[in-house]
């Protein structure tokens, strides 16, 4: 099994899932800052361009929560998702908010801070994706009061989907009102097996 990767990104999510489940894998770096997800040899692996990918033999896999629920029901044994039908839809039910709900404005604050050229940012948008973000976060923190974990009793492939998301948001400063979130994330990256934070993911690529 195969990994391509770049630390800060959302390759953690497939990372964690990974470490979690104490599977050997095989990780390729892929160097976004160096064009790397540019070259031919890459674009025949994935012509979107992007990481995660995910090789498992014949099977070519892109999209980090595409990955993460792939991996834990390939070894169901693990625990990684539940077994229970509706416990399993609120798993997916966070998944998918962790990716429209909270992604999508976290990606737009980065192209207009960060991605696009000055000259195509815009500043009003920043501003309007910052509000969505919080409403929404503002969501799942009253969800976490009294919880441990997203859905149930142990931690799901949501989990990491979910504290990753809002590690970025983190990242933004968009956290700082949320005391259950920041206590969740916090305990979430204290996992034995939970990879580098963001920050100290970047930091990696400095040194």
């Amino acid at each position: 099994m195969k990994l391509y990767e770049f630390a800060p990104t959302r390759s953690i999510r497939a990372r964690w899932t990974l470490q979690e489940l104490g599977i050997d894998f095989e990780a390729t770096t892929v160097n976004l800052v160096a064009g790397d997800h540019r070259r031919p040899e890459f674009l025949k692996i994935n012509p979107a361009g992007k990481i995660p990918v995910l090789v498992d033999g014949d099977l070519v896999l892109t999209e980090s929560v595409a990955i993460v629920l792939y991996l834990a029901e390939k070894y169901p044994d693990k625990g990684l998702l539940p077994s229970d039908r509706k416990q399993r839809a609120q798993v997916n039910r966070w998944l998918l908010f962790a990716a429209t709900e909270l992604e999508q404005p976290l990606w737009r604050i980065s192209r207009h801070t960060a991605l696009y050229p000055e000259d195509q940012r815009l500043p009003g948008d920043v501003v309007l994706a910052s509000r969505e973000f919080k409403e929404m976060a503002a969501v799942l923190n009253e969800h976490m009061r009294g919880r441990e974990f997203v859905v149930g009793e142990s931690a799901s492939v949501a989990d990491f989907v979910v504290a990753y998301t809002l590690d970025w948001g983190n990242e933004v400063h968009l956290l700082d009102a949320f005391a259950e979130l920041t206590g969740y994330v916090k305990r979430m990256y204290a996992r034995p097996k939970a990879p580098p934070r963001i920050a100290e993911a970047f930091a990696s690529l400095e040194q």
